[in-house]
């Protein structure tokens, strides 16, 4: 090992020094074996306020976060959550208000990718214990024989000696095998060496961990660690992240940045999503009462304000007026939808494989594959980096062909293929409107807006340098541009990266309405629980249906030394066969259809007879039939609707 590594440049763990706090602030000395005890907290947000240009983004903010705590800090995108994490760590000077941290409490994070060094990984881990490094570089040439004692002394204090396992862990954990360890940084790509970064802060152990969206550069498998390494993580955390699975399991509080204020919610995110429903409903009904008074006041003052007897009356209500306050409630922003174009309907399956491999350079990655596509699947890849799910995808997208077996492809196939690099690929010097316009040079300009305007992409955006759009502006434009076919078959590989969790919840929308068939590669649990109704697992060089479902498949990740017998979830059952399935969910679908039409059609008569000419003289008998018709839809609608229970039940017993 390279013991005398100098410190990494690819993350921070900086201690503050004392005159960062106030004087009279708990004071922590700590030694490099002790950490912080639990009576104060770790940091105190007081009254804080920055500007950019001239803007305000944070103002008259505050909060505090108890020691060992572990806390979610979301917000929509710009609304400054990474320059809060630069506000707490120094490297932006405050307009106003303070921070306060115990004195020397080591604060630590992902500032950059690893630079592509010949140190191996495991060793540019270890090199992340400075002090473990300093006192082993010293131990090396010391010659008193008292220091040299001191300095065994302190090694073992700090648990030096399985310092390297303990580096080795987590590598593992994040995705690296033990071979991969002992490689160099640059035989890895820039996603690779992010998590050594990652894996580097970790195994260092900082009192305060700032972790800004770390599941982007993981995959299901590793998103799924690093949420139960936080759980028992033993200091305070703070992590930005939209992974609503993520921020259910590992965090125990939600920091809600918004409108320029910090209000900090106990409980996962789920929690606080419901809390903060109630006080938007709270604070909305106060505020339609608030209106009505309002409305009253403003009608006396308007009759009676230049009325001599009650000009004294009216000039009070003014006053009143005046001091009627309404109640602030959040920004809600129209969620910005997704809007998937239709394709039209083949005959299935669209895709088979009859004992197909595909690899590389005459190489097998997958082999012996024997799968089905249909128009109607919701299918997420699950499996390791490394597996095939990027190789399976290249296939079915037609960017790879098979080495050996038969693949038939429907007649007039169309494939759309969304990849997280597409994104960085995309020309920054060129607009939306540019990119779109190479795709459809025959169509107006302003069909291509209300394209993009499907996408959540507005006026002002479309016309703005791609270079300059925001990850998640980046990302639908993404998205738009592979949907533009109406493709049949929508391969999506990592697409909620720079994502917020509104915009998450409207790309489920989006798949759940969408009539093509979906494969998935996502750490998002969240997503892949809401879109995916079934899994497919590649491992081993093999792709083959997995029976169970993503908890099972969780435990099984978390507890891989679990016997295989123990990692059933359910007993087994008889399982439908293909066909019946196919049979059940076109059953399924077709109540759906009826059920919208029939709840269609009652809107429709409701409005009908809302109106007030249906009850004009001589329409008594009009009425009457438009009221027979309505309560023939509503018998018709009960029935449809369990029908179509009916369906789902049979549907899901099928599916075991």
């Amino acid at each position: 090992m390279n013991a005398g590594h100098s410190p990494a440049p690819f993350f921070f763990a900086k201690i503050l020094p004392p005159e960062a706090v106030q004087a009279g602030h708990a004071r922590h000395a700590i030694d490099p074996g002790a950490r912080m005890g639990q009576t104060a907290p770790m940091l105190r947000i007081e009254n804080i306020t920055y500007s950019i240009g001239g803007r305000p983004l944070i103002e008259n903010a505050s909060a505090v976060i108890p020691t060992g705590h572990k806390v979610g800090l979301v917000g929509r995108n710009g609304a400054g959550k990474t320059t809060l994490f630069r506000l707490i760590r120094g490297e932006l000077a405050l307009e106003g208000g303070d921070i306060r941290l115990p004195r020397h409490a080591r604060i630590g994070g992902v500032a950059q990718e690893v630079p592509g060094s010949e140190v191996s990984l495991i060793d540019t881990v270890l090199a992340a214990d400075t002090e473990r490094a300093a006192l082993l570089a010293e131990s090396a040439h010391a010659g008193d024989a008292h220091r040299i004692a001191d300095i065994q002394t302190r090694l073992a204090d700090i648990d030096a000696w399985s310092a390297e396992a303990r580096a080795g862990s987590i590598l593992r954990g994040l995705g690296f095998t033990h071979a991969e360890q002992q490689m160099p940084c640059s035989a890895f790509s820039g996603g690779w060496r992010m998590r050594v970064a990652l894996a580097a802060v970790l195994f260092s152990q900082p009192d305060l961990l700032l972790l800004d969206e770390p599941t982007n550069y993981l995959d299901l498998e590793g998103a799924l660690w690093l949420e139960n390494y936080l759980g028992r993580y033993p200091h305070t955390v703070i992590i930005v992240s939209h992974d609503r699975a993520l921020l259910n399991r590992a965090v125990g509080g939600i920091l809600h940045l918004e409108d320029r204020k910090l209000t900090y919610y106990q409980g996962p995110y789920d929690t606080f999503a419901a809390t903060r429903a109630a006080r938007i409903a709270a604070a909305e009904s106060e505020n339609r009462k608030t209106e009505a008074r309002r409305a009253h006041l403003q009608s006396f003052v308007d009759r009676f304000r230049y009325k001599a007897s009650k000009a004294r009356q009216a000039q009070s209500r003014l006053k009143m007026l005046s001091n009627l306050k309404t109640i602030t409630t959040p920004q809600e922003a129209a969620l910005k939808r997704f809007s998937f174009p239709a394709p039209e309907e083949l005959s299935p399956p669209i895709i088979s494989l009859e004992n197909v491999s595909v690899g590389y350079d005459g190489k097998a990655v997958l082999s012996r594959m024997n799968l089905r596509i249909d128009q109607d699947d919701r299918i997420a890849l699950l499996g390791r980096n490394g597996e095939g799910k990027s190789t399976l995808s290249k296939l079915l997208s037609g960017r790879l062909q098979p080495m050996d077996g038969r693949m038939t492809v429907a007649n007039k196939l169309r494939v759309g293929y969304f990849a997280q690099h597409q994104v960085d690929e995309m020309h920054i010097d060129e607009t939306p409107i540019d990119h779109i316009r190479r795709m459809r040079p025959d169509e107006a300009p302003a069909r291509l807006r209300a394209r993009l305007g499907g996408f959540g992409i507005g006026a002002e955006q479309a016309e703005t340098l791609v270079g300059r759009l925001s990850g998640g502006q980046k990302a639908r434009l993404s998205l738009m541009l592979a949907t533009l076919d109406a493709p049949h078959l929508l391969i999506l590989d990592e697409p909620t990266n720079h994502l917020d969790i509104e915009s998450r919840e409207a790309l489920v929308e989006a798949l759940t309405a969408y009539s093509g068939a979906v494969i998935l590669v996502s750490h998002d649990m969240h997503l892949l629980s809401l879109a995916a109704d079934r899994l497919w697992l590649v491992s081993g060089g093999r792709v083959a249906p997995y029976e169970e479902d993503l908890q099972a498949y969780r435990k099984m990740l978390l507890n891989p030394d679990m016997p295989a017998g123990a990692r059933k979830a359910k007993p087994e059952r008889r399982r439908a066969g293909r066909d019946e399935l196919q049979a059940l969910r076109a059953e399924v679908r077709k109540c759906e259809t009826r059920v919208e039409k029939l709840n269609e059609m009652r809107d429709r008569l409701a409005a009908k007879l809302a109106s007030p000419a249906l009850y004009e003289d001589g329409k008594a008998g009009e009425a009457e039939v438009w009221q027979k018709k309505y309560a023939e839809v509503m018998g018709a609608l009960d029935r449809a609707e369990a029908l179509w229970l009916s369906a789902l039940e049979k549907l899901e017993k099928a599916e075991g």
